[in-house]
């Protein structure tokens, strides 16, 4: 199943939503895509017109591919202009993933301050694709492409403190527009920036995350590149903060992200 027809999926029966395999990162599903199928749950609460302002994700444990996953949504508190809602991912009567978010109507305000440059980097051609590799990649991969042009691959020995480059969603026959949902993909399939510090495979994973959506969301198609970079801001014990930020290719701001992962190496 392609992302669109995941996302299709919960919107239909959110109560039993099966992820394939395919979708796997080790033994769990793929946290981008547990993210965006619960936010999924949670947009249908609100009304139209207050778009995801932020969203708080834990990964609370790992959501087993094949296994029937239930999408849940409560709505906290409905304010004039801002909803609050709680979304759960609930496998085998154990919650998975854990998102609170904050949907908010536009405002008149005399505040506008425009968001700083996105960072210059090679064109999407000449930077090195990580190809989906059976067995040694995340089954993931095969479904979103990522190329690197800051810092170095997984694994590489490298210890800059910035890692990234260009994403965008593959295996999708007909381009679709892309929204929050596609976003939260595009974001998390990018590995721990601490990872490319190690010289040899380790595993690691996102504990919590947090992500801001500029709106209105810029309009493109899931067939554009996006451009993504993540900065460590501290890393030790096992655990590394990661401050990223993901815009269209023509340099305009689509989300703000930060995470704390974890890693074993």
């Amino acid at each position: 199943m392609t992302f669109s027809e995941l996302l299709q999926a919960v919107r239909s029966n959110p109560q039993a939503v099966v992820i394939p395999a395919v979708w796997g990162q080790g033994r769990a599903s793929f946290g981008g895509l547990m993210a965006a199928l619960v936010y999924e749950a949670m947009r249908a609460q609100v009304p139209a017109g207050r778009p995801p302002r932020s969203l708080a994700i834990t990964f609370v444990g790992p959501a087993e591919p094949d296994v029937p996953v239930s999408f849940q949504a409560e709505v906290l508190r409905e304010g004039k202009a801002v909803s609050q809602v709680l979304g759960r991912a609930v496998q085998n009567g154990q919650v998975v993933t854990l998102v609170q978010g904050s949907f908010g109507a536009a405002r008149e305000s005399a505040i506008q301050v425009a968001a700083q440059p996105a960072p210059a980097i090679k064109p999407v051609e000449d930077c090195q694709e990580l190809p989906y590799v059976r067995n040694a990649t995340p089954e993931f991969i095969r479904y979103l492409a990522m190329r690197w042009g800051i810092g170095g691959m997984p694994f590489s020995n490298n210890a800059s403190r910035e890692m990234g480059g260009w994403v965008r969603l593959r295996g999708e026959s007909e381009a679709q527009p892309v929204d929050e949902a596609h976003l939260l993909a595009l974001v998390d399939a990018w590995p721990p920036a601490v990872l490319p510090h190690l010289s040899s495979p380790a595993p690691g994973s996102s504990l919590t995350w947090t992500i801001e959506f500029v709106q209105p969301v810029t309009a493109q198609s899931t067939h554009d590149w996006c451009l993504y970079r993540a900065e460590i801001e501290h890393a030790r014990d096992g655990y590394g903060h990661i401050a990223a930020a993901l815009w269209t290719a023509g340099g305009e701001l689509l989300a703000i992200s930060r995470q704390t992962v974890t890693v074993f190496g």
